[in-house]
């Protein structure tokens, strides 16, 4: 039951990893699950390319590649995240870096609790629901303040 950051062939970015951790498995209980296992994998898109051709047969960028292993309730996965995507995204979308790689770090989780944005539908249910979360890690920054 562990929460892991790495970064593969790139700087991992700075981040408040603690407080997303923390986050996270505040986000997972809310939907009724356990925490089990969860990787985030930061690398650049040439890496993240190759997955998805692989894996997905997707033979494009994109900012995110989720595998679920979750059992159960238990809730595992590693999710893999192109830096390059993530802050070209928030040049593109004019929003703070640090609060697209949350956007995106969400979105790899909801994946993992069963939700998808495969249709223009189910985008808009996430993007509101990755807002929404978005505002609970800021209050959870500002609980770890006071």
């Amino acid at each position: 039951m562990s929460i892991s950051f790495v970064a593969e062939g790139v700087k991992r970015p700075k981040l408040s990893y603690r407080i997303i951790s923390r986050w996270l498995k505040q986000v997972v209980v809310k939907f009724g699950y356990i925490s089990g296992d969860l990787t985030y994998i930061f690398c650049d898109d040439e890496f993240l390319k190759d997955i998805n051709i692989k894996y997905l047969k997707h033979d494009f960028y994109t900012d995110i590649v989720t595998f679920d292993y979750s059992k159960d309730l238990i809730v595992s996965g590693d999710m893999f995240i192109s830096i390059n995507r993530v802050k070209e995204n928030s040049e593109i979308f004019k929003c703070d870096l640090n609060d697209e790689f949350l956007r995106v770090i969400i979105h790899g989780l909801l994946h993992l609790l069963e939700y998808t944005d495969s249709d223009n539908e189910g985008k808009e249910i996430m993007r509101k629901i990755e807002n929404e979360y978005i505002l609970l890690y800021k209050e959870i920054c500002n609980e770890c303040i006071k």
